[in-house]
């Protein structure tokens, strides 16, 4: 028996942050999408531990400025496509560097450097990932995807769709359907 699950990545993660930081009984504040604000300093023995018991969830403790920048990028990104009712019109990159108060060139720079890929390229990616989860669970169709995720039209979501994945989003689907009826 196959079992399909569905399910929120941000509230598993903020599930799990809750478990850790409860196990090490920690006061901390939830600021933004994945990060974290530790009440208390914390002796680096113990900052070892959580940092290695996030790390079996995938959950990485990251220090530098850079890396963490890097990854306020990524999490802004992923907000944008998972968290928003419908993608911002505006320019993705005006939207960023509004939303890390920083100007896009330096954050653009910044990404492809440390990452060895776009920040384009990254959106790409995160919304055809959605766009693979919102047709797993069948709750809209393709048109009404590509309205959500601010593409011109169908015909570019399935370009973009089979230039990542090799398969136009209506034979995922196909695919996926059939898996779920055997």
């Amino acid at each position: 028996m196959n079992l399909y699950l569905k399910y929120d990545t941000y509230l598993a993660c903020r599930k799990i942050l809750q478990e850790q930081f409860n196990k090490f009984q920690l006061s901390y504040t939830l600021k933004s999408f994945w990060e974290v604000e530790i009440k208390e300093e914390l002796p680096r023995t113990m900052l070892d531990e959580l940092s290695s018991s996030l790390n079996s969830y995938g959950i990485e403790v990251v220090g530098n400025h850079k890396s963490i920048l890097i990854q306020k990028i990524k999490d802004t990104i992923i907000e944008m496509v998972y968290m928003e009712e419908k993608l911002p019109t505006s320019k993705t990159s005006s939207y960023l560097a509004d939303k890390l108060n920083h100007r896009y060139g330096y954050i653009s720079n910044l990404f492809s450097e440390v990452t060895y890929t776009s920040i384009e390229n990254f959106i790409i990616l995160q919304k055809i990932e959605r766009v693979k989860e919102l047709l797993i669970t069948n709750e809209l169709t393709i048109k009404e995807i590509a309205w959500k995720l601010n593409y011109s039209s169908v015909a570019h979501l399935s370009n973009q769709f089979k230039n990542v994945t090799g398969l136009t989003p209506s034979v995922f689907q196909r695919i996926i359907n059939k898996r779920h009826s055997t």
